[in-house]
């Protein structure tokens, strides 16, 4: 994750970082009025815009879809919760172009070929869950709302938005920007790639992570199963210390994941 540090010496990784985070900001305060669970969730076609930069931006797209985030919540009322929100946006906006790095190849994501579109789904959906995995592991160990409903709505709601809406965006921008040698690739070309090794070993790494967080959190959350090394007395609502318990590993294991990418 060292691009993540070096893109701040680039002055046109930081203008394009603060471009992100204006962009996300920009559609995601008017959606605050549009709430789907009030004091939970809102309508959020804005989570379309950090996909779409990190196709473009790179690392840019990490931050500014973090800051953008954390904007947006300054209107929507800031909480405990806000810090797992903005790292889970940070990963949502960050991990998309590394995952694309390694699975695709430096193939254009607007491609309309059945083996792009696979590629597409898999990096938007490790993304979506990712990002829920942070923000519903976080309010649920601060006893806030239980991970099964939060995380489950933010996987759906960042799926959408980045399955029907970023494509078409994508489509419409990507050829430009690349045309005019705006991706982070031409930006920050100095910054070498892992090893295809330890890309995807990384990868392999934030797929269980990512995978077994989700899974695991939606079990404990609803009390369905509790891993027997729990303490009886931890196995009950809202199951908060169970949760820092059983899914924490995971989520070590797929930031480790994302760092190795």
């Amino acid at each position: 994750m060292a691009d993540l540090s070096l893109m701040w010496r680039n002055t046109r990784m930081v203008v394009l970082c603060a471009i992100s985070a204006a962009l996300y900001a920009a559609v995601l305060v008017p959606f605050k009025a549009l709430p789907i669970i009030p004091g939970i969730t809102e309508l959020r076609p804005a989570n379309a815009i950090p996909v779409v930069c990190s196709f473009l931006f790179g690392p840019a797209a990490g931050w500014g879809s973090a800051i953008g985030n954390m904007i947006g919540d300054f209107f929507g009322g800031v909480g405990p919760g806000d810090v797992f929100g903005f790292f889970g946006n940070l990963f949502y906006g960050y991990v998309p172009y590394k995952i694309w790095r390694i699975i695709a190849d430096g193939e254009s994501p607007v491609s309309r070929s059945p083996a792009t579109i696979a590629k597409y789904a898999i990096t938007c959906l490790l993304a979506s869950i990712l990002c829920a995995d942070f923000v519903g592991w976080g309010d649920n160990m601060l006893a806030l709302r239980p991970f099964s409903v939060l995380g489950n709505l933010i996987v759906i709601n960042n799926a959408t938005a980045a399955f029907v809406l970023a494509p078409f965006i994508l489509y419409e921008v990507y050829p430009r920007v690349r045309k005019g040698r705006m991706l982070y690739t031409d930006v920050m070309s100095e910054v070498t790639p892992p090893s295809r090794a330890a890309s995807a070993l990384g990868l392999a790494m934030l797929a269980v992570g990512t995978l077994g967080a989700w899974a695991v959190g939606n079990l404990v959350s609803t009390g369905y199963w509790i891993p027997s090394l729990i303490p009886p007395g931890m196995a009950q609502p809202p199951y908060d210390r169970a949760i820092a318990i059983a899914v924490t590993p995971f989520m070590m294991l797929a930031v480790a994941g994302v760092g190795l990418m």
